[in-house]
């Protein structure tokens, strides 16, 4: 069995962001997006948090002899509602070795994430994931939503 390791994103060492952005070049290999692009993303994701404690932003890994075989990202993100606004854990880049795949790893780092809501430290988690994944998600009780959703960061935001 390997132990799950939370990070905080504020203190991420550049060899971990290094090995984390490794496992998120083998799942998701991009040209655009070499290891050095997505070791800074991830060394950037905390670094302006200035929100409370709880929400700060992290990763939740899984090693094996000290290469990252899973992860899960959580950042926390301000939404607006009908209700008003709320922050939520956002959900991102959660992905497993795929020389490790079916051993259960992904649902592990997932699950770890979930324990934020189930602490109420957010109120839901939020991800935008393809229907080839869903039935994942579904599995571990997150359901779709159809509401519409306005990325106001994105460069299309409809």
């Amino acid at each position: 069995m390997h132990p799950v390791e939370i990070l905080d994103a504020r203190k991420f060492s550049a060899a971990d962001a290094r090995a984390i952005a490794e496992l998120l070049s083998k799942v998701w290999p991009n040209p655009n997006k070499p290891i050095e692009h997505r070791q800074q993303r991830m060394s950037d994701m905390g670094r302006d948090y200035a929100g409370p404690e709880e929400q700060a932003p992290r990763s939740i890994v899984i090693r094996d002899q000290g290469r990252v075989i899973a992860h899960a990202g959580v950042t926390s993100r301000t939404i607006g509602t009908s209700a008003g606004d709320l922050t939520i854990a956002g959900l991102a880049g959660v992905c497993s070795d795929p020389e490790f795949r079916g051993q259960g790893l992904g649902e592990i780092v997932v699950r770890e994430v979930f324990q934020l809501v189930d602490r109420d430290i957010f109120p839901f988690a939020l991800f935008q994931a393809n229907s080839g994944v869903q039935p994942f998600y579904e599995k571990l009780g997150a359901c779709p939503i159809r509401n519409r959703i306005v990325n106001s960061l994105g460069d299309d935001p409809q």
